[in-house]
């Protein structure tokens, strides 16, 4: 568990609709990542239903980046670094969504979960798990990592601060894309629209720069039951 800091910012949660434009960027880029990673091949993970489309989360304002996240930065500078010339958001096609459900179960089976303050001996601390073992973020990045070598664009996946079912401060994946987005933990399995979360949305990555952006504090309406 680590401390979430002060959100910032303020206001309701707004329906966001993408530009055409960006949809046709995305789709290009569906297409690549369906092609580079021979999603629909024997052995591919079953993903599951294909989720309806939902709103997104919409920014309420600034926000102040977790303080571990600045050391991870440090080291990692590539990881941190957002391309406006990828598209906010993707097109969430079949085969991409096959990618992204098989990539979060993977990753959620490889990491072994342990406490920054168990296996670090600190309070917080933000890396990808080559020891085997992590915490909630620790695993989110790794995805991240995998997703951006399968084509998913890293501006479109966002590191997301969130309040647990337990009421403590928990780490996600966000992606975004047209039919809302799409939440990668390492609680369960499943991919889930933000809303079926159970989750209380309080900051995220930005996706024009390396400040964080508020999500105001939104909770979604349904009760998670099924984590690990």
């Amino acid at each position: 568990m680590w401390q979430i800091g002060n959100a910032g910012g303020g206001g309701r949660d707004i329906i966001v609709r993408l530009a055409g434009t960006s949809r046709k960027i995305a789709l290009l880029g569906a297409i690549v990542i369906a092609a580079a990673v021979g999603v629909g091949t024997p052995g591919t993970a079953v993903a599951g239903p294909f989720p309806d489309a939902t709103i997104q989360l919409a920014t309420t304002g600034g926000a102040r980046p977790v303080p571990a996240w600045h050391r991870f930065c440090e080291t990692h500078p590539s990881e941190c670094a957002v391309d406006p010339r990828e598209p906010e958001a993707i097109v969430l096609t079949p085969q991409v969504w096959q990618t992204v459900v098989a990539i979060n179960r993977r990753v959620n089976r490889e990491v072994r979960p342990m406490t920054d303050a168990q296996q670090w001996n600190v309070v917080d601390s933000w890396d990808f798990p080559e020891t085997g073992y992590g915490d909630c973020e620790d695993y989110q990045l790794l995805k991240r990592s995998r997703l951006a070598d399968a084509g998913i664009p890293r501006r479109a996946m966002r590191m997301t601060v969130v309040l647990d079912e337990n009421n403590e401060g928990h780490a996600v994946l966000a992606i975004r894309t047209d039919r809302g987005d799409m939440i990668l933990d390492n609680k369960v399995d499943a991919v889930k629209p933000w809303g079926e979360t159970g989750y209380t949305y309080i900051k995220r990555e930005g996706s024009s720069g390396t400040a964080w952006v508020s999500l105001g504090g939104v909770s979604s309406p349904t009760t998670v039951t099924a984590a690990r």
